[in-house]
């Protein structure tokens, strides 16, 4: 399982229903959290998206529309009992906002929360890691210091062809060390390889989160081949001095980007409130960029999906 689930898409202030910034990347059951703009606990409710199963938190930058939420979800986690240690990776002012915050709330958090500063990391670096999915930085250019993220599948496994191994007549019971590419002697005395019974894996799947941001060329080497590329579009291009003031992007640019980077599939969101409806901005990314979708609340990506 290798999915994005929106749960917020507006910029600076929810608007039309909208949301501020907050999406839950999943994978293989796993919850990590990018950005936790105001509210986002109750979309995590509305959406049916398991707290149990937060295993980590990304924090693109500081700005409210990004990070007003999670004071109130820290503090939820801890009235569900969590006792698990929850890893946050957030540019470093945000240990003093929170520390602010419970202080003088009183509020005692009943499990560790591990704080990783993202200006110990270059872009490209290793921020977080499984044995199959790790996570890197990515530049990003705004008014605040400002990271994105790069979720990578690794390490994939090759593929079990199970129908060769019933035709090899080969006993279920030595399947998984197959799975683990250990070749085999049956109580026959056959000896069987892998290879006769491994495909060649899946190709690893990316997803690139990038948050406020001008147009910025310097991401591209970054996010190459990307599988789905979240970008920014808070303007259309006739707003695009707008756009420069504020350090954000337009659709256009948003999908110039995808198109360079030779992404797979994108989807544009932080949308300004000056837009009621979305279509237009819609339209002006697949202009350039055909399979261009909006980031709306509740929608869910997966990423598994056409491969």
């Amino acid at each position: 399982m290798f999915k994005v689930k929106i749960l917020g898409s507006s910029s600076a202030t929810p608007a039309f229903s909208r949301n501020p910034s907050a999406q839950v990347v999943t994978y293989n059951d796993r919850h990590y959290l990018v950005d936790c703009g105001e509210g986002t606990q109750i979309q995590f409710q509305r959406y049916n998206v398991k707290l149990a199963r937060l295993d980590g938190i990304f924090i693109s930058h500081l700005h409210g529309d990004h990070v007003l939420g999670l004071p109130g979800l820290l503090s939820s986690l801890s009235i569900f009992e969590r006792e698990k240690p929850l890893p946050v990776y957030a540019p470093g002012g945000l240990v003093e906002m929170l520390k602010t915050f419970f202080r003088i709330s009183e509020t005692y958090l009943k499990y560790e929360v591990e704080f990783f500063p993202m200006e110990d990391f270059q872009p490209g670096d290793i921020v977080f890691s499984t044995d199959k999915l790790r996570v890197k930085a990515l530049p990003l250019t705004h008014r605040a210091f400002c990271r994105g993220f790069l979720f990578e599948e690794y390490n994939k496994r090759r593929k079990f062809d199970f129908f060769k191994a019933k035709a090899l007549e080969i006993p279920n019971e030595y399947f998984h060390l197959l799975k683990q590419e250990n070749d085999i002697t049956l109580p026959d005395g056959r000896r069987i390889q892998a290879d006769e019974v491994l495909m060649d894996a899946d190709a690893p799947l990316s997803f690139a989160y990038c948050s406020d941001t001008r147009y910025e060329e310097k991401l591209l080497p970054f996010i190459q081949n990307v599988s789905m590329l979240y970008h920014e579009a808070t303007f259309m291009e006739d707003m695009q001095k707008r756009a420069r003031e504020t350090q954000h992007s337009t659709a256009r640019e948003a999908a110039s980007i995808a198109l360079q980077a030779g992404a797979k599939r994108l989807i544009i969101g932080h949308f300004s409130a000056r837009y009621r409806d979305l279509n237009p901005l819609l339209e002006e990314a697949r202009a350039v960029f055909p399979d261009t979708e909006l980031a709306t609340e509740g929608t869910e990506f997966d990423l598994r999906a056409n491969v």
